[in-house]
């Protein structure tokens, strides 16, 4: 829980958090704030299945891509200002419930937006979130002075002006929604660069890695949903039990080692500077994006196994491959090339996602063997490790 430093007043100034607290921990708040973001995720999740089932596999990603952005963008400004700012008071509470609303909106909106294109819902429920999100920062401005109120200001006066640019979604054709993303999607993520140039707000470096990894966390429990759901539905309506148990196996394996391979380093040590932390911090929306793309990936390989997707084999396979090397190379550049020793260790990760594409042209065979690919990959992770450790110890051991 987070501290009460006035006390159990309803109502306290929104001041900075220190860097250096200890024990600092993820409120129910915020695992509850999680929680909802990832229904706007299973969403955009289940239309990305369709999408790619029909046939329609490159317009469904952008779609999954620009939906995608909205959620994780909006998840990750609040995550990063609690991180710093959270008292834990009636109005931040209720403020952050406003801001649980707007994805829920979101949410509601996401299957529109991929079959209509109609992306009214979606921009409504993140101006929902994005108003919110302005409005912390500037109770946060209110409550400190100097560089530190610039910086509320500037993030406050970016946010509300990037909104006045995503309305190019309701106006434009569709052939300029995705240069109006790309676009749009850079400056928000200039904004935080820009507030942040003559002062760092206080994030705590432990609170922050431990949001992310339960994050990843719920990210990966959603894709082992969604694929059981798949499969559940391949075994009772086409009684293809032979079919999809491979994939289920094969899905399973990834996704155990999605998360070994996410949780094997203590990344908060790395986290000394904002130059560290944001390229840490953007660089999770391929680790997001990729990992609930998976759980797509199993259920289009299940509906192609049972004859449900007008798609080949291929198609299917690479659905599940493609995003799963995305995540090891994701993994890698982010987490694991920062405490790995030795070519040996820095080339695990990169040749199983080498490995798991290739795993793409064995057909039928081709979702198991990317599984038992990625866990190879942590057994030789974890033997690496151990011989190193094996030496070490050999050689702090003093002679006579």
């Amino acid at each position: 829980m987070t501290s009460s430093p006035a006390g159990s007043r309803p109502l306290r100034r929104l001041t900075a958090r220190g860097r250096d607290e200890t024990h600092r921990v993820a409120s129910p708040l915020e695992l509850f704030f999680d929680l909802c973001f990832v229904v706007a995720i299973a969403q955009a999740g289940v239309q990305l299945v369709h999408a790619v089932a029909e046939s329609h596999a490159g317009e469904g990603i952008l779609n999954y891509a620009m939906v995608f952005f909205a959620i994780w963008w909006a998840w990750m400004n609040f995550s990063w200002f609690a991180s710093a700012y959270d008292n834990d008071d009636v109005l931040y509470r209720i403020v952050t419930l406003v801001q649980i609303a707007g994805v829920l909106v979101l949410a509601a909106g996401v299957s529109r937006a991929f079959e209509d294109h109609e992306f009214l819902a979606v921009w409504l429920g993140y101006l929902i979130m994005r108003l919110a999100m302005s409005a912390q920062w500037l109770r946060a401005a209110r409550s400190s002075e100097g560089p530190e109120r610039t910086t509320a200001l500037r993030y406050a006066g970016g946010v509300l002006l990037c909104q006045v640019g995503w309305l190019g979604l309701l106006i434009l054709p569709e052939g300029g929604r995705a240069w109006l993303f790309l676009v749009m999607a850079v400056l928000e993520m200039c904004v935080p660069l820009y507030a942040e140039k003559d002062f760092n707000t206080s994030w705590h470096p432990h609170h922050i890695s431990e949001r992310y990894g339960l994050f990843t966390i719920i990210v990966l429990g959603e894709t082992i949903a969604a694929a059981t759901v798949a499969v559940k539905s391949g075994v009772e309506e086409n009684d293809a039990l032979g079919e999809v148990l491979p994939i289920a196996v094969g899905g399973l394996l990834i996704v155990f080692s999605a998360w070994w391979i996410y949780f094997v380093v203590p990344i908060h040590g790395h986290l000394r500077s904002n130059r560290q932390s944001f390229l840490w911090g953007y660089g999770h929306y391929l680790i997001f994006a990729s990992a609930a793309a998976i759980g797509a990936g199993l259920e289009v390989a299940v509906e192609q196994a049972v004859g449900k997707a007008h798609i080949s084999t291929l198609a299917a396979s690479a659905a599940v491959t493609l995003p799963s090397a995305l995540y090891l190379l994701t993994v890698w550049a982010l987490h694991s090339r920062h405490f790995k020793v030795g070519i040996a260790q820095q080339l695990v990760l990169p040749t199983t996602a080498l490995l798991v594409i290739l795993c793409t042209f064995l057909g039928d065979w081709a979702v198991p063997a990317a599984g038992v690919v990625s866990a190879l990959a942590v057994a030789t992770g974890v033997t690496l490790t151990a011989r190193m450790a094996g030496r070490e110890s050999k050689e702090s051991v003093p002679v006579g």
